[in-house]
Formats: C-alpha cells, structure tokens, sequence
C-alpha cells in the first residue's frame, strides 16, 4: 500500500515469474490444461495440475467458484472457474460468461481478505469469450481495491525470455 491506499499496477511479462504472493488465472471444471497459461503451469508445476485432478473427483467444481493449490515452493495459484464445463469429456471448454467472472472474483475478494494476501497477480479474464457488451461494462462486483493490497514498491514481473510467453497481468 501508499499511505494506506491499495495499489493496481499494470505490468508486462510472464506471469510465471511474477514475486507476487500469489496468482490466478481462469479455467473451465473439468479443464484439460492444455493451453495457454494453464498449459504453462501444468508443464512448471506437474503436482499442480495431479492436485487438481484429485480436487475434481472429490468436489465436483462449478462455475463462478475457486479452487486454491500452494506447492512446496511456497507458489499459491488461485484457479477461478470463469469458463463453462466441456460438454464431455473429450470436449473443449466452455466460453467464460460475465456471471461466473463476477462470481469468481467476489470469492477471489473474500479469500484475498480472509487469508490477507499482499499482493496477487492477475491476468486479463476472459478476454476473447465474453459478448463485447460485457467486456466493456464496468464490474458490478463489489470489490474494494483496499481488500487488494500490494506490498510495498511491488516488483514487476520480469520479461519473458521465451516468445509468444509474455503475458500481461495486474499486481494488486
């Protein structure tokens, strides 16, 4: 924080390496990871992607919840279940809809203020899925950016070094 008001810094780079206490992204229940940025974190973090297997077989995620892994390397990754489930289970996923990011991120706000996390990454949501009316809406969601703290002089994330790896994400 700056004299007590939360930060939202934009920066560009890949997420991965972000110094931020933790990180989220979007993913469908049932989700293969097997693109984009899920894809890249199912390929760093193998016992991410095994967890989260075992998460669906005994919870049964729906859309507009959350689930949250922290690996022995101290990473926390907060999957927020924007898309729709695949029809089946060889399908691909359904589109991310303005209700579920909404949902997801009031539980990303109350899990941030309950576990009192300083600083988080984040990705731009559903970027290509939702109907460009909503894309430009301003949230309803009641989010206050204090619930978002940023540590002190936040790092930015560092600049891919692989092409096509960049990703832009938001420290809060």
């Amino acid at each position: 924080t700056h004299n007590g008001v939360a930060m939202i810094k934009q920066v560009n780079g890949d997420i991965l390496l972000t110094t931020a206490q933790a990180m989220a992204h979007g993913i469908a229940p049932n989700d293969h990871f097997d693109s984009g940025l899920a894809l890249s974190l199912r390929q760093d973090w193998p016992a991410l992607y095994k967890d989260f297997r075992h998460y669906l077989h005994t919870a049964h995620p729906k859309p507009g919840e959350l689930w949250t892994w922290a690996g022995a390397n101290g990473k926390r990754v907060i999957n927020l279940f924007t898309q729709e489930p695949a029809p089946g289970d060889h399908a691909r996923p359904g589109k991310a809809t303005y209700h579920n990011v909404t949902a997801c991120l009031r539980e990303l706000h109350k899990l941030v203020e309950a576990e009192k996390v300083t600083s988080l990454a984040l990705p731009r949501l559903a970027t290509n899925s939702i109907e460009p009316s909503a894309r430009n809406a301003a949230p309803r969601v009641p989010i206050s950016p204090v619930g978002f703290g940023a540590k002190k002089d936040p790092a930015p994330t560092k600049s891919a070094s692989v092409p096509g790896e960049a990703r832009t994400s938001t420290m809060l």
